[in-house]
């Protein structure tokens, strides 16, 4: 195995965690930094315009393609897992969505790590300190810098949709005819209500962590970055009893590497790959490990559990006396008019999101805070990678933010080609059971209101036949599936908690320079969208390591 050399940082990742922690260590220029990364670079045109994530996810060229295990609660289906594989990771592939969560989730995370500084007061200064608003800078948000201060902070630029739909509009008034109250920003702490997503756009072109973070920093001679490149395994020395990691060994091409780390290996590999990793290492259940080949060397139970993620409902409706993207991807004309108006403008449909309305809602009284986030689309389809239907329609996906069930990610074997089994579980318990069938009647209360009847909504996903709290439990078991948010599969804890992989440092327990810094790191899930809290996290985690715990 031929030494690539030996760094002073290692990371395992060039997705949004691993695009901020390369530009934030390699800023010292005394500090040597390597980036390891599966994927290949972002130059496809499709990564860069918005609505390119219809070609980018199911695409290896840029998505690692996954699928979950037949899961019992989606009635025996197995979905498209997708999750970036490519510089920028998936915030080169995702929604482009804006979303920090509500305060409560962060304060639930200081509670369960004892770490004060993962409180909404802790990390509000994070999310304002790398963040470009469009809006300026207020109490809530990073000042507004044209050229994105590459370097120095405030680079993910955040802006308002540049694309607008009747059909849209008046599903948000619906909305607040049911109850809800307009937001003009679902990022101040609670999102609650209806209103326009905020998107991680630059005028109109997707702007993910590897144009805000990673592309400022590639011309530092102390930063190497090597695409296309799978890691095997983390080194582990034992030496008397201390268990040391020293580097990873990896593949790129035939050729087998290894690199060494000086200070600290760093796992941004993401909420699937992390644990695999960690498992082939012979880090993770004992039990497990040894079935699959692998010698342990430290048996660390909760690597691979607590896999959390939000089920989308989808239901969709016919309209009339309205336009939406269906029918306007039928000819060769609307496609071209939009393509022309891309071109000329960076406005409309290409440069849409995949939802461009939301809103937050509790699903009962008892709930404390909005626990249901609806993605509102102008489209509708029956399945990801299935061409738009011809007739006009929209899509008004629920998701449960808050789900009780857990699913968990294994390794199939001590093979690290091998993809491993992503178990989901979703709707395994009564409570979240029950949560999908209010959900599915909440979105048809909001569609009977007045400021949608002139389109005369006919709703065929899943079937107004469809009525029994039994019937709608087993429609969203039809047509559930993943918004690809998978979090917490390396969770940091309390030190008497079994199950915790990491200290609140992100440090891996029992092993010695070695981090986990991205969404697996969650011992809950946020309420809301996960890109920008993974930005956030690696922040957090670049002032962790720099302030002198990286040795």
């Amino acid at each position: 195995m031929r030494s690539l050399g030996t760094f002073d940082y290692v990371i395992v990742g060039g997705g949004t965690a691993g695009c901020v922690l390369a530009n934030r260590l390699s800023a010292d220029p005394d500090v040597s930094v390597l980036m390891i990364e599966a994927g290949g670079k972002d130059d496809w045109i499709w990564i860069h315009i918005p609505v390119g994530y219809l070609y980018c996810i199911g695409n290896p060229r840029t998505d690692w393609c996954y699928r979950t295990e037949p899961d019992p609660g989606l009635n025996g289906r197995s979905i498209l897992y997708a999750r970036g594989r490519v510089l920028g990771g998936c915030s080169s592939i995702n929604a482009m969505i804006y979303m920090r969560g509500q305060s409560r989730d962060y304060d639930e995370w200081a509670r369960l790590t004892g770490d004060a500084g993962w409180s909404w007061n802790g990390v509000l200064p994070l999310f304002k300190g790398v963040e470009n608003h469009w809006n300026g800078a207020t109490d809530f948000h990073g000042k507004r810098s044209p050229e994105g201060e590459p370097g120095t902070g405030h680079e993910w630029r955040v802006e308002q949709q540049r694309v607008s739909w009747e059909i849209l509009d008046a599903f948000g008034a619906a909305a607040v005819e049911t109850g809800l109250a307009r937001t003009e920003d679902f990022n101040r702490g609670d999102n609650a209500g209806v209103g326009r997503f905020e998107v991680n756009q630059k005028k109109g072109v997707r702007w993910s962590a590897a144009k805000a973070f990673l592309r400022p920093a590639l011309a530092r001679k102390n930063l190497t970055v090597i695409t296309k490149a799978l890691v095997k395994r983390v080194r582990i020395e034992v030496k008397d009893g201390v268990k040391t990691a020293t580097g990873v060994e990896f593949y790129r091409g035939n050729e087998e590497l290894f690199a060494e780390s000086r200070k600290e290996t760093i796992l941004c590999a993401g909420s699937i790959n992390d644990p695999q990793i960690l498992q082939l290492s012979g880090i993770g259940p004992a039990a497990l490990l040894k079935d699959r080949g692998v010698e342990v060397i430290h048996d660390l139970p909760g690597v691979g559990e607590n896999l959390q993620d939000h089920l989308q409902l989808r239901m969709a409706f016919k309209v009339k006396n309205v336009r939406t993207l269906n029918e306007m991807t039928q000819s060769l004309w609307g496609k071209a008019k939009m393509a022309l108006e891309y071109a000329a403008f960076r406005t409309g449909p290409l440069t849409m999101a995949p939802s461009q309305l939301g809103a937050f809602v509790k699903s009962d009284a008892a709930q404390e805070s909005a626990n249901l986030e609806f993605h509102v689309q102008p489209v509708s389809l029956d399945k990801f990678g299935d061409p738009l239907h011809p007739f006009p329609a929209f899509t008004a996906s629920v998701a449960n933010l808050r789900p009780t069930s857990r699913g968990h990610v294994r390794i199939k074997s001590n093979d690290p080609r091998t993809y491993p089994a992503i178990t989901t579980n979703y709707l395994a318990t009564d409570e979240d059971r029950r949560i999908a069938a209010v959900s599915l009647k909440l979105t048809r209360r909001i569609i009977g209101a007045r400021a949608l009847s002139k389109y005369h909504p006919d709703e065929f996903l899943p079937g107004p036949a469809v009525q029994s709290d039994a019937e709608l439990v087993r429609a969203a078991g039809d047509v559930g599936t993943t918004i690809f948010h998978p979090v917490g599969t390396c969770r940091m804890g309390l030190d008497d908690d079994p199950m915790a992989v990491l200290t609140p440092d992100l440090r891996v327990r029992g092993i010695g320079r070695l981090r986990v810094v991205d969404a697996s790191v969650m011992p809950t899930i946020t309420s809301g969208n996960t890109s920008s809290p993974t930005v956030m996290i690696a922040e957090r985690a670049s002032r962790l390591i720099k302030g002198g715990l990286g040795g």
